[in-house]
């Protein structure tokens, strides 16, 4: 629900009525003693679906952006007439989405000073980066509701729809200066740990699961950022609070940021090049998506002969980001099946495995563990060698059984490959 207070110029003030009583809208009048050419100020209450068209209503009725209107946000109004309002514009099956003068007003407030939002991105990317090398979910999670990133990647798509070109130059400068503090403090402080030896020096960068799960983007990150930028324009233009949606927005850049970072820091270009390319796409389609969603609610230029020029600019930068994010689906694609032939290979595997122990000259035999070591290829990765782990009772003979298990596995894969068999003899109680 809203409260709107309007400065009705002197000579417009009977129009103005009029456009409130023929939308059974209640209204109180206060006298205006200012002295300027201000006939008096009128308030009333509306849903907040109705603020728009009301207010589009009272523009062509005098109103202009020169006059004073002021939309409150109240949290209770206790009116039967109200009630009824509410109930026949839901009726009528008015949107719920905020008016375009209090879209822009949220999207300014989502931009935080520029020294909060500098710090604020610094410290979360440290804060993520050391999550990052302690393998840690909460640390990193920590890290992404500190960062400030909701609101430029918001405000540059609102100020695109709604032709707002300082808002959208804002938005956009503020991402791309986010994103390179972001890495830039990663970098500092990834070097830091290093060569203070912070971290122990033997550590595998590409074995902490935090960092390999941005090493090889696939479709799924796709739909992670495309669901950020759909749900940060639904809270944003619903009036909804965005502080949980920005950090789904965080997910998508402070972690890759942070993953850059590291490889950087250890001069692993591989690391760099696939986590940038993970955070390249996410910011196009939060973007890309962000756009479509506001556009799709019907927010436009305040002015209509400006209407078709924002719609052809608008085409422009969707093609253009659709453009780059299906080149960059290319590299996502060969990721995906790369995934998936890894997986079929682990089957095909650990089907061999225990195909060859099916054997019942194995039978008191039994798989512990099967451990596949793939080439250093960070993408299309090849099973280099196998090492398997069989425990069997004291005194089972276990002949042979190395050569039956690298028979089986070289079968399915249909090449050659190292195969280690360990025993373990086990031994049960009673």
């Amino acid at each position: 629900m809203r409260l709107v207070q309007i400065a009705v110029p002197t000579g417009y003030l009977e129009a103005i009525k009029k456009v409130l009583s023929d939308n059974d809208i209640q209204y109180v009048l206060s006298e205006e003693t200012s002295g300027r050419d201000i006939a008096a100020v009128v308030s009333f209450p509306l849903p907040a679906g109705t603020v728009e068209p009301i207010l589009n209503e009272l523009k062509e009725a005098g109103i202009d952006q020169e006059d004073y209107t002021v939309v409150l946000e109240a949290s209770t109004v206790i009116s039967r007439p109200f009630e009824v309002l509410k109930e026949q514009w839901e009726e009528a099956e008015a949107d719920s989405r905020i008016s375009r003068a209090e879209l822009k007003t949220r999207a300014n407030d989502l931009l935080p000073t520029r020294l909060t939002f500098f710090t604020m991105t610094a410290v979360s990317a440290i804060v993520a980066t050391a999550g990052v090398l302690m393998d840690s979910a909460a640390v990193v999670v920590g890290s992404m509701v500190i960062a400030p990133l909701v609101g430029p990647a918001l405000s540059a798509s609102v100020g695109t729809v709604i032709d707002d070109h300082d808002l959208r130059r804002t938005g956009i400068r503020w991402q791309l200066l986010g994103v390179i503090l972001a890495v830039v403090s990663a970098t500092v402080f990834a070097l830091i740990l290093r060569y203070a030896n912070l971290v122990p020096p033997g550590i595998a960068i590409t074995d902490i699961s935090q960092v390999d799960e941005r090493l090889t983007p696939d479709f799924l990150a796709l739909a992670i950022a495309i669901g950020a930028g759909v749900a940060g324009a639904l809270s944003l233009s619903t009036g909804v609070s965005a502080a949980l949606v920005g950090v789904m927005i965080a997910v998508a850049l402070i972690p890759p940021a942070a993953v850059i970072g590291i490889g950087i820091a250890w001069g692993m270009p591989m690391v760099v090049l696939g986590s940038s390319i993970l955070l390249i796409l996410n910011m196009l389609a939060i973007n890309l998506a962000a756009l479509g969603v506001f556009w799709n609610l019907g927010y436009r230029p305040s002015s209509w002969f400006r209407v078709d020029v924002v719609k052809s600019q608008l085409i422009k930068r969707v093609a253009f980001l659709v453009i780059v994010i299906l080149g960059i689906s290319v590299f996502l694609g060969v990721v995906t099946f790369a995934s998936y032939q890894a997986s079929v290979q682990e089957d095909a595997i650990e089907g061999a495995v225990h195909a060859a122990l099916d054997d019942p000259a194995y039978e008191e035999m039994s798989v512990i563990d099967i451990a596949i070591i793939r080439t250093d290829q960070p993408i299309l990765a090849q099973p280099a060698r196998v090492i398997v782990t069989i425990g069997y009772p004291r005194g089972t003979e276990s002949v042979g059984v190395a050569d039956e298990i690298a028979t089986a596995i070289e079968e399915q894969l249909d090449r050659s490959i190292e195969v280690d068999v360990r025993h373990v003899e086990r031994e049960r109680s009673g």
